[in-house]
């Protein structure tokens, strides 16, 4: 089955058009859809399409041709790298009000070889785009969401056929339903109650207790759980944005990690008093270290959790978005590097500081990497009256 039939196509971009943007709500009449999706998914390009114009909707598309990436890296000089358009992009971001990305990865390892320096270089010079992406929506005027399209190649990194692989992202999304939105509006709804449950509990600090973990993550005040928005299709995770200053301790991940064009095994990681003080890797060490060493990759922007029980992805899908929501035996945690999330402020986003942000513990930085375990643990919760209570064990939330 190199694409699935049609009718699942329609389906999937039914979702993420009129469920996964404006937060579960869809597009509105007259709005904006950047639509940037790679060369290999264009038959799931011509249902996005389709779908932005029967909501009344206006798309712009960046369409992405295949094994190109490798050829700039090689090629580019310093002045090359740091070029940021900077006319072009903001423009586009001014324009835009939504943007759905589609990863569909034809060679997962392109990039492998390549000085780590030069794409973080890259990265560091477009930091102003996704500075201007993140301000819109902290106004609350632009939503974004990810999906994945399946490769042969991709399910071959995965040691899955291309039907078992792509029989995963359809369970996983609700294709296989008649109205997958009805689904993900029920799923939507326990994640809701989950994280209400979370957020009652006045959580200061969590202890995440396993086999290869002994981490203490500090929570900190003006922080809310998130989870349920329609950002990430699949997406089953609670997660929040931890006052990085608190987080001690040592865990070790062991799901690989797909960055920058290469595969980094046997993840690492200790702790102390926020910052990363010691990182390894069985495999591609150096890309690890050279992440870390970007400006605040040291440090943690994100904790997840996922239950079990919602998620119907069982198979490792050697993709980061799916990874991160796979459901199994023990469910998944998960840590990001890097940038936090600003949702996570329980107040007017929009009014609040740079400097502030700095003293609440939010992470600010160019590189956010999810690294996934999904080892049994227990995750207990120190709150702030004094008591502790256990909130997630065996792969489910005990709320």
């Amino acid at each position: 089955m190199k694409h699935p039939p049609e009718d699942i196509l329609e389906k999937y971009a039914r979702l993420l058009v009129d469920f996964a943007l404006n937060s579960g709500e869809g597009i509105k009449k007259g709005e904006v859809v950047l639509l940037q999706v790679p060369e290999s998914a264009k038959p799931l390009l011509i249902h996005l399409r389709r779908a932005v114009l029967k909501s009344g909707g206006h798309f712009i598309t960046q369409y992405l041709p295949d094994n190109i990436d490798r050829d700039f890296y090689e090629l580019a000089q310093d002045h090359q790298l740091e070029f940021f358009p900077e006319k072009y992009l903001l423009a586009r971001v001014d324009q835009i009000d939504h943007s759905i990305g589609i990863i569909s990865d034809v060679n997962p390892k392109e990039l492998e070889g390549i000085d780590p320096k030069k794409i973080m270089k890259r990265d560091l010079a477009h930091k102003p785009y996704m500075d201007s992406r993140r301000k819109k929506e902290n106004e609350g005027r632009y939503t974004w969401t990810l999906a994945m399209y399946a490769t042969q190649e991709k399910a071959d990194e995965a040691g899955l056929s291309l039907e078992e692989y792509w029989d995963q992202i359809i369970k996983a999304c609700y294709l296989d339903h008649e109205n997958p939105i009805t689904k993900w509006k029920e799923i939507t709804s326990e994640v809701e109650r989950i994280k209400e449950q979370l957020n009652n509990l006045e959580i200061e600090k969590l202890h995440v207790k396993g086999e290869n973990a002994d981490l203490w993550v500090k929570l900190g005040p003006n922080r809310k759980w998130m989870g349920g928005s329609g950002r990430n299709i699949p997406s089953f995770e609670l997660f929040i944005s931890p006052d990085w200053k608190g987080t001690n301790g040592k865990i070790k991940f062991n799901q690989p990690l797909y960055r920058y064009g290469s595969i980094i095994k046997d993840v690492e990681l200790e702790f102390k008093e926020g910052i990363v003080v010691n990182s390894k890797a069985s495999q591609n060490e150096n890309v690890l270290k050279e992440m870390i060493a970007t400006k605040n990759a040291d440090k943690i922007g994100e904790f997840s959790l996922t239950d079990s029980r919602m998620s119907r992805i069982t198979k490792f899908m050697a993709e980061t978005l799916f990874d991160e929501n796979t459901g199994g035996e023990f469910g998944n945690t998960h840590l990001a590097l890097g940038a936090t999330y600003h949702d996570a402020f329980p107040g007017d986003i929009a009014k609040v500081t740079k400097e502030q942000w700095e003293d609440m513990g939010y992470n600010d930085s160019v590189v956010h990497t999810d690294i996934v375990s999904t080892e049994d643990r227990t995750v207990t919760a120190y709150l702030r009256d004094g008591t502790k209570k256990i909130i997630y064990q065996n792969g489910m939330f005990t709320l």
